[in-house]
This record gives structure tokens, sequence and C-alpha cells, in this order.
């Protein structure tokens, strides 16, 4: 964490290499996101989610925030996801946050990701579970994920 962290968001994180996820977004957070230099916005939660944002785009251009959204069903994630996500990272200003509706989504994608860079299983699963570890829940919502990371991490 860093000094004006926006810790009060909901499973706020920051990661070793500067990137923010977080669980769902109020609409006074753009502002709390860009008063700490976001500078791009992922969003993997759907739309249609009771929780989601609404008018996020807009909100995140308002606050000077590029904005990418790579909608994930809670209950269908593809591996195609995760490759998104490494494109969108990749592809737009950093600093980056990424964030869902519970940081779940965000965690497991970047188990996957931080496996592909080399990070050693036991590393990438610690960070991952200090949100969330479908690997090793009983949680029936865990299956589609927990079917994801095996095949691929």
């Amino acid at each position: 964490m860093k000094e004006g962290d926006p810790v009060d968001i909901r499973n706020w994180q920051r990661r070793a290499d500067g990137i923010t996820t977080s669980g769902k977004l109020d609409a006074h957070d753009p502002a709390r996101l860009a008063a700490i230099g976001v500078r791009h916005v992922i969003n993997l939660a759907l739309d249609s989610h009771p929780e989601a944002l609404a008018n996020e785009a807009a909100l995140m251009e308002a606050a000077g925030i590029a904005y990418s959204h790579i909608p994930v069903p809670f209950d269908s994630p593809e591996i195609s996801h995760v490759a998104a996500l490494a494109e969108a990272l990749a592809a737009h200003p950093e600093p980056v946050h990424v964030h869902c509706i519970m940081n779940w989504r965000v965690t497991a994608f970047f188990y996957l990701l931080d496996r592909a860079a080399g990070v050693p299983e036991r590393e990438a699963r610690v960070r991952m579970a200090a949100i969330w570890d479908p690997l090793a829940s009983n949680d029936p919502r865990a299956a589609p994920w927990r079917r994801l990371l095996k095949e691929q991490g």
C-alpha cells in the first residue's frame, strides 16, 4: 500500500509491480483513482451485474482515465479473457487499475499472468489467495475458475 491509496474500495490491493486491483467501484472512485495517478482502468465485470458502476466509461473519461472493458462471465472464464487482459495491460498507459465486482476475477487472472511470467507457483498462489483462492475453495462458484487455473497454471 502507498499513502493515499483508497483502501476502503472493496478488496483493494496494490501489487509489487505497482498495478492496483479491487472489487466494485463507486461513482466517486474515478476521481480518487486519478488522484493517485491511475491512467488506465480495466474492468472485468459484466455491465449487467447489479453492483456494476453505471456509465463507468464516461466517468473514467471525465476523470482523465483511459478505460477498457473485458466482460468476463463469472461462470465461464476463458483463457481468451486472460489474453485480452494481457493485451490491454501492454497497450495502455500505466499506472493501471484492474477491477471486477469482488476482485476475484482479477486476482485469478493475475495468478495466471504471474505464472506465465515465471513467478513461482507458491508465490503466485499467495498473491491470489490474499483475496480469493478458487483452488482451495469449496464454493460451487469456484469450479470453473479452478478448472481454468489448473488447465493453464
